[in-house]
């Protein structure tokens, strides 16, 4: 896995009110959708409909509206509408020349995308504002991360940052993962959160390559993302 940092330039104060701003803003040249509610299962080319014709209601009404923003994102970098099916490792096929992320949350749906000659790859993660069960805790977090808990909390009581740390390292799976193939768990990475809506990502498995990224927090939905350079 061959990663580099990612040089961000955002306005703190607007990305930590604007989860949709914070995406589309990772790097120049993506572009980012966003749905608080669904869509209708219509919306679906065929072959998409075909993937989740057995499942739940719920489940088709989030396959659908993801794949709405994440036309809405493509058409915003000039590329039109096509199906967007999963491979056999379930990451979505985008078109030729193009990387993107797709994310849904109860209540929340994203996508992003940018040209694949500037970036290869992005990941964004969405979740709802709460606080991880302890045995997700358990999972997720490691003793570094436990460490600075207490530091973050003093910063902003409100934020429920191990949450915020699960986001983040969903966000840097998904940047990684299309290009590489190379399967993480949640102990192979180190996040450092920073309280102004940063984050570092330290690849433990990856020769020390490190990425870097944004988090927010808006309407009870915290939203994480980053990207890899091409």
């Amino acid at each position: 896995m061959q990663v580099r940092r990612s040089h961000l330039n955002f306005d703190d104060l607007t990305l930590r009110a604007n989860p949709a701003a914070m995406v589309e803003t990772l790097v120049p040249g993506s572009a980012c959708a966003d749905r608080y509610s669904d869509v209708p299962e219509s919306t679906m080319f065929s072959g998409e409909a075909a993937i989740v014709a057995n499942a739940i209601p719920v489940r088709r009404l989030e396959f659908a509206a993801v794949r709405f923003c994440a036309r809405q994102a493509l058409r915003r970098i000039g590329m039109p509408g096509a199906p967007i099916l999963p491979d056999a490792d379930g990451v979505p096929r985008w078109p030729v020349g193009v990387v993107g992320s797709m994310t849904h949350c109860k209540g929340y749906r994203a996508a992003v995308v940018a040209r694949s000659d500037r970036l290869r790859g992005i990941g964004i993660d969405a979740e709802p504002h709460g606080a991880l069960p302890d045995p997700a805790r358990d999972l997720v977090l490691r003793e570094e991360e436990r460490v600075r808990l207490p530091e973050l909390a003093a910063a902003d009581p409100d934020v429920h940052w191990d949450r915020v740390i699960f986001c983040a390292k969903e966000a840097v799976y998904k940047a990684c993962f299309p290009s590489t193939r190379v399967w993480l768990d949640f102990s192979d990475i180190s996040v450092t959160l920073h309280a102004e809506g940063a984050f570092d990502a330290h690849l433990l498995v990856a020769e020390r390559n490190r990425l870097a990224g944004r988090w927010a927090v808006d309407r009870g939905i915290v939203v994480a993302a980053t990207s890899v350079t091409s």
